[in-house]
Parts: C-alpha cells; structure tokens; sequence
C-alpha cells in the first residue's frame, strides 16, 4: 500500500458522484485509493492503478490501514436509504473517519454537503450539517462544499425531476414547489472538487457553491419537460402532504426512492448561495439551469451511444415482457451465431434497407411507412444514398446511420414520427469458428405517452424484429450473397 504522503482517499467511490470524481482523478495520474466495504466489487470497475481498500466507516478500526500515508480524504458518503436512523449512522460514520484522520496525520479533509440556513433544516439537511460539523471536530482542517441540487444522469435529485415530470401529466406538488433552489451541473460539482483537492495550504472553511441561476423546483420541472417536448403543468396545492409525495416517488423511482423520499422534507428549505466563497475558484458557475440540464442530457445520450450491448448483456439476456430498462431507456437484444468471420457477417447487415430492404415483415415496413408519411413524416420515399456503402449521416429510409465501425457495429436513429426516440443497432463480433451478431433495440420514451407506445407495440415489434434477425441470418449464410 502506498505510503508517500500525496495519495488521495476517496471514500463514496462507488456512489454517483465519487464515480466521476474517480474519473477525473485518474486521468490527472494522481495516486488514488477508495475505502468501500465490497472491495472484491470495486476492484471490478476501476483502472488497475487505482487502489482499492476494504473498510467501514462504522467500524473506526477498519479505517486506518486506509488512511496510512494520506495527505488529503475526500468524504462523499452519506447514509439516506440504508435501513435504520440514518441521522445516527451518519452521525457514528463522521466521528469514525474524523477520529481516525486525525490519528493518521491526515492534513486535508474534503467534504461536499448541502445548502440551506442553519434554522429549522429538514432531517435530511441537517444531518448534512453536522457531519460537516463532526469531520472538523478533531482539528483536521475540514472544506466543506455546500450545493443545491446536482443536475446529471444519475444523480438520485436530478432522477427524481426525470421520474415526476416522465410520468406525471400533471403535477399536483406540495406548496414548497416554489421554493428557491440553485441548481448545479455535475460538472462543476467535480471541478470544484478537484479544485479543493489541489489546494496546496490546509484550509478550513465552508464555502457554498452552485449554479448561475436561482429558481424555485417548479422551474426547475418546467425546464426539464420543456427541454424533452413534454407539456406539463406543476400546481402547488396546499393540500398535498409531503408523506404523500414521498410514497409516490418511492413508487416512480424504485432504485432512489428512499433517497428522494428523505429529500422531500427539504423542499422547505431555500438551498442558494447566500455568501459567497472568498476563494474566487469556487464562486457560482456560468452555467445557467438550460445549459445544465441540456449538458446532462446530451452527456446521457453520449454514453449511451458508446455502448456496445455485446458487452453490456449477456449472450442469451434474460427475456422479460417490455424488454429491459435502463435508466429511463426500454431496451430489447437478441443475438445469433453463424458460420462466418465478422467482415462477411456484416455485409447484409451494411446492406440493409432500400432497395435490399430489412430481410422480413416488408409489408409492415411499408405500412408503418405509409403511416409516417400520413402523420407528415419521412415515410420510406427517401431510401439509401448507395445499396451497398454506407456512411455516418446517410438517411436509410426513416433511420439515419449515426454510428459506424465497418465489420463491427451499425447504429440507426429512427427519425420517424413517434412519441420518443428510437435507435437499432447491429453489432458483429467474433467468436470461435463463427460470428455473433446482435441485434438490439432502444427506445426513449416522451413521457407516459412514449411508455404506452412502447408496451402496446411491444409484441408487435418482438416479432418484426425476431424475423428481421433471421432475415439476416439467412443472408450471412447464402454463400453467392458474397459476390459483388
């Protein structure tokens, strides 16, 4: 285990934004080293120069072989969702890691908590609060960073805006909708964070950053339908209890329901900057709330796009009704094997649409065509640039080739009239003797008008689909399909 006094402890690693700030550090080359209690897990995600030690926060004596040696502990933990009081095992956690920094000769504590007045905060805040009260207890010179609301995929704020306005067509809110928030991209979340780690002088402060714009969660869900096309109205109604909300949102948002439900109490509370840092690095970003929920949408879509399902899914995914979900994505894959090396696996697949057309269910192709071109939509009419070459941006039919990796993967964005978007990729990778090639479907859904669309079509489009893959089966092992 590294001993040199410039390694980073990174505690929370596997949570949302601990992930990312991994990230980042990786790539400044700066020796990192993450506490979690399921090392064996953690080891799996994380590049192979990173170290990884096993702890618990709850037991003070599984912390110090972790501390060894560092300069600077950034503490991203908290401790909503788990079961039991979480205000106590924040409480025990905090004391735990500030005893043993102390103990370790730890010069630097970072730590990102939350905004909002010290007078009648939530449970939730409030704790917040006092573990940044608690990890400056013992004298080790504590930074701690108090934001709003983050704005990225995955953020347990950030989904809970997704899940309400997705699914709600109208939002009848607790009257603390209209509470001020100042909103911040994870981005800026992260720089700050880096920034606060390169600080070369121990320094002990609070400082409160955030986003340019202060606007009240109503806004905030405004902006959000308006960015997806969504129409939604948010009503604050006096009569819609808070315990209320937080069932439904356990309800909407299974995976961060706990988190979402704690949170609701915090509505109450503004969450603003009202003194601003005096180090001019952590002064409220540029980045208006438009900008950073358009930033965390197209980043979503970005990874999204890298993906190569042959790697996410298993051979043979388990099948369910409605496919998978992923984030707020539906995603249905089923993949074949044959006889052939991956360059001669994908020439119909290169090849499809047009003239060649999609290897079954044609007149479904021509009708949903027919249908697309009544509601004043592209239809079928535009074809392909070339039967046999394609390219990043050409039109094939309704879709558009946006990814490309000859002999290796075809991605096609529906641009057809639907309430969501579509993509349908292909992928060719090699096995032994033979090929795989999957075929894989994805929808993002506008709304609960998209899911409704997705479920009722679901049966219909297994079926197209299944054959279609078939289709193309068949053609990779038609042996004069080869010839040019």
């Amino acid at each position: 285990m590294a001993d040199d006094g410039q390694t980073i402890l990174l505690t929370g690693a596997s949570g949302y934004i601990g992930g990312r700030l991994l990230e980042r550090l990786s790539q400044t080359g700066r020796p990192v080293r993450c506490l979690t209690r399921q090392p064996a897990v953690l080891r799996s995600r994380v590049d192979a120069g990173t170290e990884v030690c096993g702890g618990d926060l709850l037991d003070r004596a599984s912390l110090h072989p972790a501390l060894a040696g560092v300069r600077t502990a950034v503490y991203l933990v908290h401790s909503m969702g788990a079961t039991g009081d979480f205000r106590a095992h924040d409480r025990r956690a905090a004391t735990n890691f500030a005893a043993a920094a102390r103990s370790a000769g730890v010069e630097q504590i970072v730590y990102l908590g939350g905004l909002g007045r010290e007078d009648e905060l939530s449970p939730h805040l409030a704790s917040r609060h006092e573990v940044g009260r608690l990890l400056r207890s013992t004298g080790v010179p504590t930074l701690e960073l108090r934001a709003s609301i983050v704005i990225g995929p995955g953020s347990a704020s950030f989904e809970t805006v997704r899940a309400v306005v997705e699914q709600l067509p109208l939002i009848l809110a607790p009257r603390a909708i209209e509470t001020l928030a100042q909103p911040i991209a994870i981005d800026e979340v992260i720089d700050h964070l880096l920034d606060a780690i390169e600080l070369t002088q121990p320094t002990d402060a609070i400082y409160e950053i955030g986003g340019a714009d202060q606007v009240t969660y109503a806004e905030l869900l405004r902006e959000y339908a308006r960015q997806r096309g969504l129409r939604r109205r948010v009503i604050g109604v006096p009569l819609v209890a808070s315990r209320a909300w937080s069932v439904l949102l356990k309800m909407l948002i299974p995976r961060h329901g706990e988190v979402a439900a704690a949170m609701v109490d915090s509505l109450r509370n503004e969450t603003i900057v009202t003194t601003p840092p005096t180090d001019a690095k952590f002064s409220p970003g540029r980045r208006g709330l438009p900008a950073s929920i358009r930033c965390a949408l197209a980043n979503e879509d970005e990874r999204f796009a890298e993906l190569h399902w042959s790697q996410v899914l298993a051979e043979e995914p388990q099948l369910r009704w409605g496919g998978r979900a992923i984030g707020r994505r539906r995603v249905w894959s089923r993949a074949v094997r044959v006889a052939r090396d991956p360059e001669q696996a994908f020439i119909p697949i290169q090849r499809i649409g047009g003239t060649t057309g999609w290897y079954a269910a044609e007149r479904f192709w021509r009708l949903r065509g027919l249908l697309d071109r009544l509601r004043g939509g592209v239809g079928l009419r535009r074809g392909r640039r070339d039967p046999t070459d394609l390219r990043v941006g050409d039109t094939v039919d309704f879709w558009r080739v946006e990814g490309l990796e000859r002999g290796r993967l075809l991605r096609l964005a529906a641009e057809m009239k639907i309430p969501g978007r579509l993509w349908l990729q292909f992928e060719v990778e090699s096995a032994t003797d033979e090929s795989l090639v999957r075929e894989t479907t994805v929808f993002d859904p506008f709304g609960y008008a998209g899911v409704i669309y997705w479920y009722l079509l679901y049966p219909i489009h297994v079926r197209v689909f299944s054959r279609m893959l078939r289709g193309i089966e068949h053609a990779v092992c038609v042996d004069n399909y080869y010839a040019v």
